[in-house]
C-alpha cells in the first residue's frame, strides 16, 4: 500500500487523514489536538489549522453540515490512505 502524496503534503497531513479515517467521525480544530495529545502524538493545534484548510482544498477532507467546525475524511481522502488515488500531480491548494 504505496501511497503518492502531492509535493506540498507534509506527515502532518497523514497522521490527520488518518486519525479522521480511523474516528469515524468529525472533530474540529481542538478535538484533533486534545486527540493527538492524548495519544502522544506531536502535532500542534497551529499545525492543525494550517493544514486542514489545505486537505479541504485538495477534496481530502471535508466540513460537517451543521453549527461550529467540524471536519472528516472524504472518499479521496480515504483512497489516498489506502494507496488508491495518486495525489502526485496536485497543485498545492491557496
Amino acid at each position: 500500500m504505496a501511497r503518492h502524496r502531492a509535493d506540498w503534503m507534509t506527515g502532518s497531513d497523514d497522521a490527520i487523514l488518518e486519525f479522521l479515517s480511523d474516528s469515524g467521525a468529525g472533530h474540529n480544530y481542538q478535538g484533533i489536538a486534545n486527540n493527538f495529545e492524548d495519544r502522544g502524538i506531536d502535532i500542534s493545534y497551529k499545525t492543525i489549522t494550517r493544514r486542514i484548510p489545505k486537505l479541504r482544498e485538495a477534496g481530502l477532507v471535508r466540513v460537517l453540515p451543521g453549527e461550529g467546525r467540524y471536519y472528516a475524511i472524504t472518499a479521496r481522502g480515504e483512497a489516498y490512505l489506502e494507496g488508491e488515488a495518486d495525489l502526485r500531480d496536485l497543485d498545492e491548494p491557496e
